[in-house]
């Protein structure tokens, strides 16, 4: 059932999207002179936001591989995780503090005369808002695949002291290369869909992308053939991407570990020595220049903010929609994950390969369909029947517990499979059964990770903007759309506290969700290791 739902309902939004855009030749794109413009422009700044990302994140993660033992290394990889999950419009914040025109650079930018005051703002500014969050997402993600590298590898190079070019081309690039693909292809989607960001830095027409488009049509101009057309462009250009990208890159994940694995460095490396010295020094002050001043700013902002909280009378009322929301929204993408999951594993079971593969390739269909697309094409579907208010925020739940599901399927897909083979042998010659089987033996290896994927769901619909700014009613605004307001509205103190509060909302949540499964069981499983020991202890 679980299936059916997310493939009805994809399909259906395709359909929908293809019945209103029937009319419509695709000629448009290129002979309307503004769209032309705006495909170029979308096209233009995801590329150029990816080949940024990527092409930066390679030397910092080749130094953070070389150096795992500097002096404020964790404090690095903590601030990289945060800025993968921090709501869009906190970092905004963050960046409009530290670059905007009266922002902490603005005296160096006085002093070196050579920047220009709003350069936080067009296409500067969005390519440097990309770049503070994917630099560091697939910076971390190089990372982890560097550090997999087994131990003697690294031994083996450091008795031989292998440069720093035969490291390259032996360890190096053939652990990376895998992921390039996958990883190029997630970052320019991640790009070529923004929509808080260009929202927010875009300056004006000229910086106008698809996604801009689609709402100001759907949300302004009610022409849903243009906005069906839209966002049928902007799937087509993705699942493009992503079938060549899945047809050359292998499958390596794209999930960032829970914790730092081994570091590869840790055995005497030849290229650490000399010139390395400085070269990993700049990469790495680099990197802490573009992700802590944004992080920094956005808390001494929230405090200084502080005394606006009581007095934002909308403030609690749109803390208590966005907790709401989220919370419906995380409950729904888990209940869809375990059912995906839980349904691959009975077939598995039952030796169905290929079944298997779809009911889990179900759950990512969100990756190559866009949450503004998926969302279009529910409200053309629904359209008949969706009214206002109640309608709307039950429509932006639906499409942010979609949008968080491939995460959530991520998370728990290592601890779903339950009980091995002989486990469940002995638990049935035990005779534990049903709900004595769910509460001893399975609960306690899955509530951490059902904890996890529920936190990371409800923190992507606690910062979501884009689905809730076309579906949403500005009377009665989540958090993030109250931020965006105040923002644009120049209503300093206001964003702050909101951001603050958004921010602490974030933090609570998982602070929460920790807390509550953070006491082992009182009765401890032990797992067979694979040599029939049982030496393994699971959560």
């Amino acid at each position: 059932m679980a299936l059916v739902a997310v493939a009805g309902l994809g399909l259906g939004s395709l359909g929908a999207l293809l019945w209103q855009a029937r009319e419509l030749h695709p000629a448009m794109l290129w002979q309307e002179p503004w769209l032309a413009a705006v495909l170029r422009f979308t096209l233009w700044q995801a590329s150029l936001s990816t080949l940024l990302s990527i092409g930066l994140a390679i030397p910092v993660a080749l130094a953070l591989a070389r150096r795992p033992r500097f002096l404020g290394r964790r404090l690095l990889l903590r601030a990289m995780e945060l800025s993968l999950v921090i709501p869009s419009l906190i970092a905004l914040f963050g960046l409009v503090a530290v670059h905007g025109r009266r922002g902490w650079l603005a005296p160096l930018s006085d002093w070196l005369g050579g920047l220009p005051d709003d350069y936080l703002y067009g296409l500067s500014g969005i390519v440097l808002a990309h770049v503070f969050y994917n630099l560091p997402l697939a910076a971390r993600l190089m990372l982890q695949a560097l550090e997999e590298a087994s131990p003697a590898q690294w031994r083996l190079a450091g008795q031989l002291g292998l440069s720093r070019g035969v490291l390259w081309r032996a360890l190096e690039w053939p652990r990376l290369a895998p992921l390039l693909p996958r990883l190029a292809a997630l970052v320019f989607t991640l790009c070529f869909t923004s929509f808080a960001i260009v929202m927010t830095l875009g300056g004006g027409p000229a910086s106008s992308t698809l996604e801009v488009a689609l709402y100001q049509a759907m949300k302004f101009d009610h022409d849903l053939a243009l906005a069906a057309l839209l966002a049928l462009t902007q799937l087509a250009i993705c699942l493009t991407l992503w079938l060549v990208a899945l047809s050359r890159g292998g499958t390596p994940s794209l999930a960032v570990g829970g914790r730092p694995g081994r570091p590869a460095g840790r055995w005497w490396r030849r290229d650490a020595q000399g010139l390395s010295r400085l070269t990993d020094a700049f990469w790495l002050i680099g990197l802490a220049a573009l992700l802590l001043p944004p992080l920094v700013a956005v808390l001494v902002a929230g405090v200084l903010g502080l005394p606006e909280m009581p007095r934002g009378a909308s403030l609690w009322p749109a803390a208590l929609r966005s907790l709401s929301m989220a919370f419906a929204a995380g409950l729904g993408s888990l209940a869809l994950a375990v059912a995906l999951l839980a349904g691959r594993q009975w077939l598995r079971d039952r030796r169905r390969p290929l079944a298997a593969a779809l009911m889990e390739g179900g759950g990512q269909l969100i990756l190559v369909i866009p949450a503004l697309v998926f969302g279009t094409g529910l409200f053309l579907l629904l359209r008949p029947r969706l009214g206002s208010g109640w309608e709307g925020y039950a429509l932006v739940v639906l499409v942010n517990a979609f949008m968080a599901l491939p995460f959530a399927m991520q998370v728990i897909r290592g601890a779903l499979p339950g009980l091995s083979a002989p486990e469940r042998r002995l638990a049935d010659q035990l005779g534990v059964r049903g709900m004595a089987r769910l509460r001893w033996l399975q609960w306690p290896r899955l509530r951490r990770p059902l904890a996890l994927a529920l936190a990371y769901a409800m923190t992507l619909s606690l910062g979501d903007f884009s689905v809730i700014a076309l579906f949403g009613s500005p009377a009665a605004p989540t958090l993030p759309m109250l931020l965006f307001q105040q923002l644009g509205g120049y209503r300093w103190q206001g964003a702050a506290a909101t951001a603050l509060l958004l921010l602490a909302l974030v933090a609570l949540v998982f602070a929460a969700l920790d807390r509550l499964t953070r006491h082992p069981p009182r009765h401890r499983w032990r797992a067979a290791s694979p040599q029939g020991r049982p030496d393994a202890r699971l959560p």
